[in-house]
């Protein structure tokens, strides 16, 4: 069952042990003094692993409150097998505005890595797992994505599974594309400079995919990636 219109929060420790949820923190001041729920209101709540609890508030103290479970729903990851791999680009707005629509397209793991070509340097991740979780609830998701950061493209060939890379000048459509749930496959997107031939060169053995006729920011291509993966 597929939620709509509803208000979803995000309590790690949730799993319908005892049919209880306790929650605390920023998820509780949310909850009850922005959202200004009480005793007896009914919210949804979700583990980011997978559930998504319809409760009932039982009892609101102050600094947490606690939530009796009515119904559980349990959904499955469709792209668990699927990462994206991308590099920090030169506008922060765009990069996270892209890592926020892949969520909520249902891309649930993500490499954030530096390029010969990357414009910036460094990493935000902690203000990365905010957008994650502020993504996930907004758009419903049950899954709670993961990011990592690599320092270089290299670090990406120690990873196991089919390497992709959009690449404009390749001659495969992406409408080709078929994935096995029984591998891995690493999506790999270039920064606005695209991926060096060395870089290239690193995964010679990887399938090469064009999106669109016409070149694409790399924001774009990922949006477009991660919708076309969802509709398969």
């Amino acid at each position: 069952m597929y939620l709509s219109g509803v208000e979803l929060y995000y309590e790690e420790s949730a799993a319908g042990k005892d049919n209880i949820i306790e929650i605390y923190g920023d998820e509780f001041n949310h909850i009850t003094r922005v959202m200004r729920h009480n005793t007896d209101d009914e919210i949804y709540i979700t583990n980011g692993r997978g559930n998504i609890y319809h409760s009932k508030i039982t009892a609101v103290f102050k600094d947490h409150l606690t939530a009796d479970i009515l119904n559980t729903y349990d959904y499955e990851n469709k792209l668990e097998n699927v990462c994206f791999c991308i590099p920090k680009i030169k506008s922060a707005d765009r990069f996270e505005f892209a890592l926020e629509k892949c969520v909520e397209l249902g891309i649930t793991k993500f490499v954030i890595f530096e390029s010969e070509r990357t414009y910036k340097k460094g990493g935000k991740t902690e203000r990365w797992q905010k957008i994650l979780v502020s993504a996930m609830k907004q758009s419903l998701q049950s899954f709670l994505p993961t990011i990592v950061s690599v320092d270089s493209f290299k670090e990406l060939t120690k990873y196991e599974g089919e390497k992709v890379i959009l690449e404009q000048e390749s001659e495969n459509a992406f409408s080709s594309v078929s994935l096995d749930k029984n591998k891995n496959y690493y999506f790999i997107f270039g920064p606005e400079g695209g991926l060096s031939t060395a870089e290239i060169n690193l995964l010679c053995n990887s399938q090469k995919y064009k999106l669109t006729e016409n070149r694409l920011r790399s924001e774009t291509a990922i949006i477009t990636c991660a919708a076309l993966l969802n509709s398969l």
